[in-house]
């Protein structure tokens, strides 16, 4: 098998911030930057994240310490981002309040990150991935894992301290592999039971279980999702997958056979695909994932291997 390097960043991955680690226990400093009017603010409701859109494109809605006075007093965590420029930036949410819209200016709206990915900038689409990553975690760790007693934040709301055990809890990310399983001059895809769509087909993917390498979980989730056990394995990228708190770990996986088994607890159906297929989708009758995913980068890049040895031909 070829290696194939990737060709552009993943989204979620062009982060201009500098995440300010040396500075998070300097408390003084950090309530300094967060009652600073100059600071920038990105709210996180329910999930959701601030953002403006125009005709085909959108912007993050960075709120300045002024303009977020309001939403500060209704703020349940909040947690340093970092510095953007040498400005400081903090998430942070307001779940608590019903309908946040009287709060933020009237061209913003509270959107999914989903339907955003695309078309806002690479950097806001990073940083609104990271707020809600580390909000996400914030809310679910309010006490102990230890012992139950309730956790204060320390390191500018990037560690929670047990009140009752002394506990240290970090934020935490949930490794996923996702893989194309190729075959001579095919790749394995899946339609799973997820997927909203009837005709959208992937790469499959699975959470790393403990005691496992990464290797070891890509072998293990082909073959448990679709039968096929694989050889090779050699690793692509990564991509930040906030929904709520993933990383996803990309590979390619050399197949030993093309006879499928599928598990229909999780996938609908799966199927070999050939290159003429995955160049033209619509004309075969199915779909691929969004040009955003790391499914997809897999898949292109892929192709792109191809073509660029034919060119050297």
């Amino acid at each position: 098998m070829r290696l194939i390097h990737p060709t552009a960043p993943n989204a979620y991955t062009t982060s201009p911030l500098d995440r300010a680690g040396l500075r998070r226990e300097d408390e003084a400093w950090v309530q300094a930057r967060y009652d600073d009017p100059a600071s920038l603010f990105v709210p996180v409701w329910r999930g959701k994240t601030l953002a403006r859109r125009g005709e085909t494109e959108a912007e993050a809605s960075f709120l300045s310490g002024e303009s977020a006075v309001r939403l500060r007093a209704h703020a349940r965590v909040w947690a340093l981002l970092g510095l953007l420029g040498d400005r400081a930036l903090f998430a942070l949410d307001i779940s608590g309040i019903d309908d946040p819209r009287p709060l933020v200016p009237e061209a913003d709206a509270f959107e999914d990150l989903r339907a955003l990915t695309g078309v806002l900038p690479d950097r806001d689409a990073s940083i609104l991935a990271h707020a809600r990553g580390l909000i996400h975690w914030r809310l679910r760790h309010g006490f102990c894992g230890v012992c139950g007693a309730r956790c204060q934040p320390r390191s500018a709301g990037h560690m929670l301290a047990c009140t009752g055990c002394g506990a240290n809890h970090f934020p935490r990310t949930d490794p996923a592999v996702i893989m194309l399983v190729t075959r001579e001059d095919q790749v394995l895809l899946g339609h799973s039971q997820r997927f909203p769509s009837r005709v959208m087909y992937s790469t499959l993917a699975g959470f790393v279980e403990p005691g496992e390498s990464l290797e070891e979980a890509v072998a293990r989730e082909v073959l448990e999702e679709a039968g096929v056990r694989v050889g090779r394995v050699y690793f692509h990228s990564s991509q930040p997958w906030p929904y709520p708190a993933s990383i996803m770990l990309g590979f390619y996986a050399e197949a030993l056979s093309d006879v499928i088994t599928i598990d229909p607890e999780e996938l609908r159906d799966a199927r070999w695909f050939t290159r003429a297929e995955l160049r033209d989708p619509a004309g075969h009758g199915f779909e691929l994932p969004s040009r955003h995913s790391i499914a997809r980068r897999l898949i292109d890049d892929w192709l792109g291997a191809d073509e660029a040895s034919m060119v050297g031909v």
